[in-house]
């Protein structure tokens, strides 16, 4: 089974320039700022993980640069980019491209990912992740772009699934059925969002466990969780909003429950970048995911003990 957390880059000697922590089978949250004095004071904090959006990071330096340094002395790190725009009709932009594979030099994560979606076009940078039609002229454009960019940080890419409110007549073929190609052709990882796939399957009233059974599960190496808000389309229909500004709905931990009862414990990051809570409120969430990675854990051992 492919395990995505074993890759860190090394310096001139050879050698790490962080402590190379253990990322397998561990409960994250995105790291913000303002949670720093808490993370540091709180001793009693379980061994976890942090994630950190690449853009944020591009400068040179600063109070930043300095946070994440701390920060990467004490945890493994993941970094996730978001204005990559994998999936744009455009080239990608080789400057982006050379400041992202710079964060992987410098901060040696455990894990490192990006979304199967545009953001871009031309000189503009959008705040939002859209869609793409699933066919095979962006079936290879998205396997050009995967290969380009894990030859600039000289290591596997994990892919994300999007959370999506429209779908494209031209596709030819199903989400799974494209991400599944897309892993054949260039040996990419996955990132499974469990929330984007009950937020997609409920906009689009498709199931979200026939989804996760067409799956490439044993692929995926690492998992995100986030909240989402409710809203109406122009039709008076439920229409779920990939927000990022709540607690991880019961239905997304029952889902995620069955995901880790198929692949196994696996690193998984709550996600929550608006109406950011206090710390506490972060920790807990984390801690919720990281009780069902430990009971999936132990029923594992059970079964390994039991044919022994």
């Amino acid at each position: 089974m492919p395990n995505f957390a074993t890759h860190a880059d090394r310096g001139a000697s050879g050698s790490l320039r962080f402590p190379a922590h253990t990322i397998d089978g561990l409960a994250g949250t995105s790291f913000k700022h303002q949670h720093l004095p808490s993370i540091l004071a709180d001793e009693g904090r379980d061994s976890g993980f942090f994630e950190v959006h690449a853009e944020n990071y591009m400068g040179a330096g600063g109070p930043p640069h300095a946070a994440l340094t701390r920060i990467r002395e004490d945890y493994p790190v993941s970094l996730h980019g978001v204005c990559m725009s994998i999936g744009g009709p455009q080239p990608l932009d080789k400057t982006h491209l050379g400041r992202f594979a710079g964060l992987v030099e410098r901060y040696e994560p455990a894990l490192v990912s990006e979304h199967l979606a545009w953001s871009t076009h031309n000189t503009t940078y959008y705040n939002d992740l859209l869609p793409l039609p699933y066919t095979e002229a962006t079936l290879r454009r998205v396997a050009e772009h995967i290969d380009e960019v894990q030859e600039a940080i000289g290591r596997p890419l994990l892919l994300e699934n999007p959370s999506s409110y429209l779908l494209f007549e031209e596709s030819t073929m199903s989400e799974t059925a494209f991400i599944r190609e897309i892993v054949r052709s260039t040996d990419c990882g996955l990132l499974l969002d469990v929330n984007n796939v009950f937020v997609s399957a409920t906009n689009h009233g498709f199931s979200a466990l026939d989804y996760l059974s067409d799956y490439p599960l044993e692929h995926v190496g690492e998992i995100h969780l986030a909240g989402h808000a409710q809203q109406q389309d122009d039709e008076g229909d439920l229409l779920l909003i990939d927000s990022h500004d709540a607690p991880v709905a019961d239905a997304v931990w029952k889902l995620f429950d069955i995901v880790i009862g198929r692949r196994g414990p696996i690193p998984t990051l709550i996600e929550w970048d608006s109406a950011i809570p206090d710390w506490p409120v972060l920790k807990a969430e984390a801690k919720a995911a990281q009780a069902i990675l430990d009971r999936h854990a132990a029923l594992r051992l059970e079964r390994i003990h039991a044919r022994a």
